[in-house]
């Protein structure tokens, strides 16, 4: 299948500095989008580090032997050693952290790792599935019903995280396989568009808009329009053997 894919970030209308941080790898082999926190310095370096170190290791071992699943978690895990090691370098950076998320087509499956609360999505047809599964509070308490849909939108934890980057006691990451078939599209994402969008806002604008940088502006700009309180970070890709270059820009 075709691959046409695109990134873009923004600062959202209420942040003066952006934490959010994202790569695409050139030949569209893995994508990978970080939410830092921890204050302006630390948030922007924690978020960096890991884009970095993620797709670092990714490229320099992608032709190794090492399993797919192996690869992504040991990148992840070596992302947050790279973290903590600025951590002591940085005191004054002691408290950031970053969630991640990350897609990696190798070997004709593709796989997802995930830590904290960017997600991916995929749209197929009409129907978008969340592939991920959020490390926050609200999510736990949904899953033991403890709490609705609704109200875990609007509650007052709903930012706690269970699990991030930069963490001494983090020892596995939440890495899994999932499907793609042709015209499907994939969505990595900060939760700066999920806290003002709801799923179906979502698929409305990933299903309507083909051209893949089209998509992406649409969203960054509706959740700006709802309220853009934090950091909106979007990559979106496509696979689609129809579609022209010129028609995913």
């Amino acid at each position: 299948m075709k691959r046409f894919f695109t990134g873009l970030s923004d600062p959202g209308l209420l942040r003066t500095v952006n934490q959010d941080d994202y790569y695409i790898d050139p030949q569209g082999r893995f994508f990978v989008v970080a939410d830092g926190m921890g204050g302006h310095a630390g948030g922007q370096e924690a978020s960096r580090i890991a884009t970095q170190s993620i797709h670092t290791c990714l490229d320099n071992q992608w032709d190794s032997d090492e399993p797919s699943q192996t690869l992504l978690e040991n990148a992840f895990l070596k992302a947050n050693q790279a973290i903590l090691q600025d951590q002591i370098k940085h005191p004054e950076r002691s408290d950031m952290g970053t969630t991640a998320v990350a897609v990696m087509l190798r070997e004709n499956q593709p796989w997802c790792a995930h830590i904290g609360d960017s997600r991916l999505y995929r749209l197929r047809g009409a129907k978008l599935s969340q592939i991920t599964e959020d490390h926050t509070w609200v999510a736990r308490a949904m899953r033991l019903g403890d709490i609705t849909p609704d109200q875990a939108r609007v509650h007052p934890w709903r930012h706690i995280l269970s699990k991030c980057l930069g963490r001494e006691d983090l020892r596995q990451i939440d890495v899994q396989p999932f499907d793609l078939q042709p015209n499907d599209r994939i969505l990595l994402c900060s939760d700066g568009l999920t806290e003002e969008l709801s799923d179906h806002l979502i698929a409305h604008h990933l299903k309507t808009i083909r051209s893949c940088d089209r998509a992406a502006l649409a969203l960054v700009n509706a959740a700006k329009e709802k309220g853009g309180r934090d950091n909106i970070t979007v990559v979106i890709a496509a696979f689609d053997d129809s579609m022209s270059r010129e028609e995913s820009i």
